[in-house]
């Protein structure tokens, strides 16, 4: 991604020399993500639909020549634009299928046995790594920058709000601790995320799914950057929210109910939830009762499968059993309802549409080729800062 993004400065940037108005980084202090957001979104449409750049350039052309640019400045403008829009195709092709076949064969197997014998001691670990993923993903990209330990006087990820109460990292060390004996050097902190959160769904009796690997491990873990949905985010801004990750209002449903069909959640997160009056009543009466214990205990998401991933959490949303408002809003806001009752209605088409999306998170704001690195340890930065 971060190849995508420099082509696209060098659009951004450099077309403005023809006009004198305009200045280099002019949205530095007022939104600074600016294009890094507008190049992710643009690659992950390029990559559903190729047609798009057509789309954009025609788009363009046709603003700029009522306002009746001078046309060297066009010229200038739209070559720019061509050298980002087809060079793009080059930076996302570096994620393939068996990345590690030659460099690292063992890559899959090792992945599998920690994650198998994990799961057999605790199947909860499905829960915690796919909030792992969702929160690295969401934040700066698939880059394991949620990984990196803060340390004196540098915060990270990890320890910056919700990220606080996301476990299993040991997980990823006892992975990354084999491959390292194997293959030092080769198999990044990224992959191991994604290719660990893959396996764990399997075991929880979700789809079984292949996903490209070849990502890499970023360079910066700042707190600043950690800007989350949270469980009583409205459905609007949640739209938005994913949007922004070039991920479409399905992708959200699937991704929002898949990750809730398993897992638990802290009674001091779902409050708002007990004080509404729509609630099924015999559910509410059970969670006010578990959370009168004073040490804000837990309670599972689907409280019909809790240690499955399967569609059974959505008819609990229409039921109004769901815990989190989130997930009761999801089953009766016009924009998702409908995408709701599909899923309740059809395991086989919420486990098709669950792996496609979860292979598209795992694509967000990758980093390939030379970018970034691959750790050593997924805690620490190579160069140790």
């Amino acid at each position: 991604m971060r190849s995508i993004t420099a082509l696209f400065f060098l659009f951004c940037f450099l077309a403005p020399s023809a006009l004198a108005q305009l200045r280099f980084g002019f949205y530095g202090r007022s939104c600074p993500r600016a294009e890094s957001i507008v190049a992710n979104v643009v690659a992950n449409r390029f990559r559903r639909d190729r047609s798009i750049t057509a789309a954009l350039l025609r788009m363009q052309f046709h603003d700029c020549f009522v306002r009746e640019r001078r046309g060297k400045e066009m010229k200038s403008i739209t070559a720019l634009f061509l050298l980002f829009c087809f060079l793009v195709p080059s930076a996302l092709a570096q994620l393939k299928f068996a990345f590690y076949g030659p460099s690292c064969h063992r890559t899959g197997s090792i992945i599998s046995s920690v994650v198998a014998e994990r799961f057999r001691r605790d199947p909860s670990i499905t829960a915690a790594l796919l909030r792992m993923q969702f929160h690295d993903c969401f934040v700066t990209g698939c880059d394991a920058s949620l990984l990196i330990d803060p340390r004196p006087g540098r915060p990270s990820e990890k320890s910056t709000g919700p990220n606080a109460s996301v476990r299993g990292y040991e997980v990823i060390d006892e992975i990354k601790r084999q491959l390292e004996a194997v293959c030092p050097g080769i198999v990044s902190c990224a992959d191991i995320v994604a290719l660990a959160t893959r396996d764990a769904i399997k075991l929880a009796g979700g789809p079984s799914f292949l996903i490209k690997t070849g990502r890499r491990d970023g360079l910066r873990s700042n707190p600043a950057d950690v800007n989350l949905p949270g469980p009583t985010i409205p459905v609007s801004a949640s739209i938005q929210a994913f949007a922004a990750k070039g991920m479409s209002v399905n992708d959200m449903v699937t991704l929002i109910g898949g990750g809730h069909s398993v897992g638990s959640i802290h009674c001091s997160l779902f409050q708002d939830r007990l004080n509404d009056p729509a609630m099924d009543r015999s559910l509410n009466a059970q969670l006010r009762n578990t959370c009168r214990a004073p040490n804000d205990p837990s309670v599972f998401l689907d409280q019909r499968t809790p240690f499955v991933v399967d569609n059974a959490i959505f008819g609990e949303m229409q039921r109004q059993r769901a815990v989190m408002r989130i997930d009761s809003n999801l089953a009766f806001d016009g924009a998702t309802s409908g995408i709701v009752s599909s899923f309740a209605q059809s395991n086989s088409l919420f486990r098709q549409r669950f792996a496609q999306a979860m292979e598209k998170m795992g694509t967000i704001g990758v980093l390939t080729g030379r970018a970034g690195e691959i750790r050593r340890n997924c805690r620490v930065f190579n160069n140790g800062r």
